[in-house]
C-alpha cells in the first residue's frame, strides 16, 4: 500500500463525529449524562428523544457553544475543547429557533455567515450564489426575508448553515412547524447537498415518518441517557414480540421513552412552533 492510499483510509476511519462520555449539568441538574455517539463520515444520523430528553444540550456542547472538557466530543479527529476555530470551520448549524434577519434579503443573510464563518472575500459571492442555489432560492435571493413563507426561511437558514461548506451539518428540528410539502423540499435540498458533496448530517426531530425515511442510525435519547441505538429496523425488530407487530418507529419512541414521551414532544414542538412564530413577528 502506497503512503497516499494509506492516509487515505486513515482519514476515512476517522468517524465524523464521537462523542465519549458527554456530560453537561446545569447547576443540580444533569441535561446530559454520559452519552456516547459515534456518526460515519456521509451518514445520516438522528438523535431522538422527547423535550427535555438532553438534545439541544448535547449539539450545543458539540457545536461550541457550551464548554467541555477535552476529550468528550471530535468533529473529524479535532476536539473542540482544544481547536474551537478548527472544529467550526467544519460544522454548518440550523438551530431551532429562527435564525434568519428578517430585515435582510436573502442574499445578505446568506453573506452574513459567510463572513462569521471566515469564508475568504475571493470566493464569496459565488459561495452565497452556490448555497443560495442548493436550496432553490437563488430566484427570490434579493427580497427580503420577511416576505419568505416559513419554508423558505427554514430553507434560508439551511442556505446560511451550506455557505461554508461544512463537512458536519447538524440540523435541530428543521421542519419544525412546517406543512408536508415544504418538509419535504427541505429533505430533498439536504439530499441533494449530500449526494453532491458527501457531507455528514446529524439531526434532532419530532417528526417519526421523518427520522424513519432519512436517518441511517438513530440514537433514541430519555432523562440525558442514550437508551437505544441502531438502524430504523434494528430499532423496530428491539421491540419485544408483543409490541413488534406492524410496529413503526413511532412505536419504538413511546417503548423507550417511558410511553408518554412522544405526546410531550408533540406538545412541545407545537410550544417551539408558537415561540418561533412569536420571533418571526417580533423581528419583522
Amino acid at each position: 500500500m502506497t503512503t497516499e492510499s494509506a492516509e487515505t483510509t486513515e482519514t476515512a476511519e476517522i468517524p465524523a463525529l464521537e462523542v465519549t462520555g458527554l456530560v453537561y449539568a446545569y447547576k443540580q441538574n444533569r441535561a446530559v449524562d454520559g452519552i456516547d455517539l459515534r456518526v460515519a463520515p456521509g451518514s445520516v444520523y438522528g438523535l431522538l428523544g422527547p423535550n427535555g430528553a438532553g438534545k439541544t444540550t448535547a449539539i450545543r456542547a458539540i457545536t461550541t457553544l457550551l464548554p467541555i472538557p477535552a476529550g468528550m466530543v471530535r468533529v473529524f479527529g479535532r476536539d473542540p475543547a482544544r481547536d474551537q476555530m478548527g472544529v467550526r470551520r467544519s460544522l454548518g448549524y440550523v438551530p431551532q429557533q429562527l435564525s434568519a434577519d428578517q430585515g435582510l434579503t436573502g442574499r445578505e443573510n446568506v453573506t452574513n455567515f459567510a463572513r462569521l464563518f471566515d469564508v475568504p472575500r475571493s470566493v464569496r459571492a459565488a459561495k452565497v450564489e452556490r448555497a443560495l442555489d442548493a436550496v432553490g432560492l437563488l430566484d427570490v435571493a434579493d427580497r427580503m426575508a420577511s416576505a419568505y413563507s416559513g419554508g423558505m426561511v427554514r430553507r434560508l437558514e439551511l442556505a446560511q448553515a451550506l455557505v461554508s461548506s461544512p463537512r458536519l451539518l447538524i440540523l435541530d428540528e428543521p421542519t419544525i412547524g412546517l406543512d408536508p410539502i415544504a418538509r419535504d423540499s427541505v429533505w430533498k435540498h439536504i439530499a441533494e447537498v449530500r449526494a453532491a458533496t458527501g457531507m455528514t448530517v446529524l439531526v434532532t426531530t419530532h417528526y417519526m415518518d421523518e427520522a424513519e425515511e432519512h436517518c441511517d442510525r438513530i440514537s433514541l435519547m430519555h432523562q440525558g441517557r442514550i437508551q437505544a441505538v441502531g438502524s430504523p429496523e434494528e430499532l423496530i425488530a428491539s421491540l419485544p414480540d408483543s409490541r413488534r407487530d406492524a410496529a413503526s418507529l413511532e412505536d419504538v419512541f413511546r417503548y423507550y421513552s417511558g410511553g408518554a414521551g412522544l405526546d410531550e414532544a408533540v406538545e412541545g414542538g407545537m410550544r417551539d412552533v408558537r415561540s418561533t412564530r412569536a420571533t418571526a413577528n417580533r423581528v419583522r
